[in-house]
């Protein structure tokens, strides 16, 4: 059993300061005192401040990449880089490359990072249409594939398959049944490009059909503020949507246009192993780059640290809200009896020291305990 005594719990509301119990990784009981005992590790969290672990809902855990040849594809994750960023639970997908990448592949990943301690899941299919699979089928792929939560389908993005309306609702409506068949999400993960279009298939989806607008999740949404504006839309709607961190551009300018009764509905997510690309107006690649995990806790942190919101609504844009909208919650998202005991402990400058999950010490005062099978 671990024990963690004096510490400011962010649950991800506040619930001041707490004792906080963990065992079989699970959290066992939360109160003012919690009696110690020789068989429990304490650990003394006096001036931390505890949430619960980041979940990073859009990684190419594989790998991606690959838009200019062979030599760009992206190297997979490594447990190590999650660990540090304060991911404890990890949403694996394809982007570009559907061929050389496979879905078994990602499966694979998926699987191994679960086996290393940490929680990850997948969305089948990739950018293109007819969507990659396991099965053959993305009905069988959700239904009967654990990890899978939904699928990946890229729009208005000139490397995308230009789907037709049709093609994209026979494909919405394979997950939306999937989904209730399997007690899944049944989501669609939305990569967005800069093509006019937008939002114009989920809109017209949502008008004109019973298809729940909470099944679209567009990512990628700062792309440009066209895109926003409609993305905005759809959030007033009662939908989800995906804001992607940047390195040098924050998450909280954008945040901030949409109502903050809307704020549980937007989620973040860092790209991580995915290439970043520039095209000229012709088309021509012309730079490429490799995305870090590591701008999800960084977008976190310079939110708290600029007071741009309320504590609780920072952690919540990557711990509560992913788990509400992928069906995870309670289980992950959040500190509750009964939860994953996936928790970060943060210093009062909000610097990252110690990582839990599943009830297991990943690092603790910033040193790491446990690295990838091969690191």
């Amino acid at each position: 059993m671990q024990l963690i005594k004096h510490v400011h719990i962010f649950a991800p509301q506040d619930l001041g300061i707490q004792d906080i119990l963990i065992s079989e990784g699970h959290i066992a009981h939360i109160a003012p005192h919690i009696e110690t005992a020789p068989y429990m590790e304490i650990t003394d969290g006096s001036g931390k401040q505890l949430t619960p672990g980041l979940i990073d809902r859009h990684v190419h855990v594989s790998g991606g990449g690959g838009e200019g040849g062979f030599a760009t594809r992206t190297p997979e994750i490594q447990l190590s880089a999650l660990i540090q960023a304060g991911i404890t639970t990890v949403v694996g997908l394809l982007g570009t490359d559907g061929v050389t990448r496979s879905v078994e592949d990602l499966i694979a990943k998926v699987k191994a990072l679960n086996s290393e301690g940490i929680s990850a899941y997948a969305m089948t299919g990739s950018y293109a249409y007819p969507s990659t699979t396991i099965t053959g089928s993305v009905k069988k792929d959700i239904l009967f594939i654990d990890e899978i939560l939904g699928v990946k389908l890229a729009l208005s993005d000139h490397r995308s398959s230009h789907i037709s309306f049709e093609e994209f609702l026979r494909l919405a409506s394979e997950v939306r049944t999937a989904g209730m068949l399997s007690g899944k999400p049944g989501c669609m993960t939305l990569h967005m490009g800069d093509e006019a279009d937008d939002l114009a298939y989920v809109m017209k989806a949502v008008k004109n059909t019973g298809l729940p607008c909470t099944m679209f999740h567009p990512t990628h949404v700062t792309r440009n503020e066209q895109l926003f504006q409609k993305a905005l839309q759809l959030l007033y709607m009662g939908g989800t949507i995906d804001i992607t961190c940047e390195e040098h551009e924050g998450c909280a300018s954008w945040i901030k246009q949409a109502n903050p009764k809307d704020y549980g509905r937007i989620t973040l997510s860092s790209d991580g192993q995915g290439s970043w690309s520039d095209y000229d107006e012709y088309g021509n690649l012309t730079a490429i780059g490799v995305s870090d995990v590591s701008v999800l806790l960084q977008n976190v942190q310079e939110m708290l640290r600029n007071q741009d919101f309320s504590i609780t609504e920072c952690i919540s844009f990557s711990t509560a809200n992913p788990a509400r909208v992928l069906g995870l919650y309670p289980a992950k998202g959040c500190i509750s009896v009964g939860s994953n005991a996936d928790l970060l402990l943060f210093d009062d400058d909000w610097q990252l020291h110690d990582v839990m999950a599943n009830g297991r010490w990943f690092m603790k005062n910033q040193k790491l305990l446990k690295k990838g099978t091969f690191e």
